[in-house]
């Protein structure tokens, strides 16, 4: 006997959180898939908003638990945030105006781009003690804002948190370790995912139902998440290699299920 659409979506919750809590990206990738090709939502476009929220709400809930292990640059972390919301904004208005199945398999694209990027220079080592204060905001704004507003119009314009983009966007911005960027990024995937699925949910795009239900799954699946990124991160380089598979991995699928808008 076949699972129910709740019980698949509880698990694809799971998945969620777990990728997450791993990598601190994957969440509305992952979740968008899994909802229109695993639960069955009709519309990409209910798929995109309604995983936005359920992301963003997962997320928050792995930021709390990365931060109580100290992984978490705050002050680094609230800049990119707080640049990432105009882009984040801008770009979810342009993507409604898309075809939903060539968002998604467009996105794949740049995924794989960005696997294989983080996979040739694995950043596990980094600058443990990067801050940003009063005496670095001149040197770290300069590079943080323009990375956070591309990064933030890119999550919006996808429908996503931007977890994939944000860690190695935290990477190139500040030098901060791959672990760091982990935790930080969630609070800019839990801005971008609360923006975006704001202004889906203006357009009565969002399934609040089924996001309570990822969202669920994803406290479960990102406990654990949260555990395995820090073993991983203690074998060098370990956490790089294990997201660029991932996220190579999901960008592959997703081109292959949305190709076909193309043609």
């Amino acid at each position: 006997m076949g699972f129910t659409p709740e019980i698949l979506t509880l698990i694809s919750g799971a998945l969620v959180g777990f990728s997450l809590g791993l990598i601190g990206g994957g969440g509305s990738v992952l979740a968008v898939p899994l909802l229109v090709y695993v639960v069955g939502v009709r519309d990409p476009h209910v798929a995109i908003g309604t995983s936005a929220f359920a992301v963003a709400a997962s997320a928050a809930i792995n930021l709390a638990t990365h931060f109580r292990s100290g992984n978490v640059k705050l002050r680094c972390a609230l800049a990119f945030a707080v640049f990432g919301i105009a882009g984040a904004a801008l770009g979810s208005t342009a993507g409604k105006a898309f075809d939903g199945d060539r968002l998604l398999a467009l996105f794949g694209v740049v995924m794989i781009a960005v696997g294989f990027s983080i996979a040739r220079k694995p950043a596990e080592v980094g600058e443990p003690d990067v801050e940003l204060t009063r005496e670095t905001a001149g040197q770290l704004l300069p590079r943080i804002i323009p990375v956070a507003l591309g990064v933030g119009f890119l999550a919006g314009f996808f429908g996503i948190g931007g977890g994939f983009l944000i860690v190695p966007g935290l990477v190139y911005s500040t030098g901060m370790p791959l672990l760091n960027a982990v935790g930080s990024s969630l609070l800019s995937v839990t801005t971008f995912g609360f923006t975006t699925a704001g202004n889906y949910a203006l357009s009565g795009l969002v399934d609040w139902g089924i996001a309570a239900l990822l969202i669920l799954g994803g406290a479960v699946g990102g406990l654990i998440g949260v555990t395995i990124s820090k073993r991983l991160a203690e074998r060098k380089p370990g956490l790089s290699y294990a997201f660029a598979i991932i996220v190579i991995a999901v960008g592959l699928y997703v081109v292959w299920r949305g190709i076909g808008a193309f043609f």
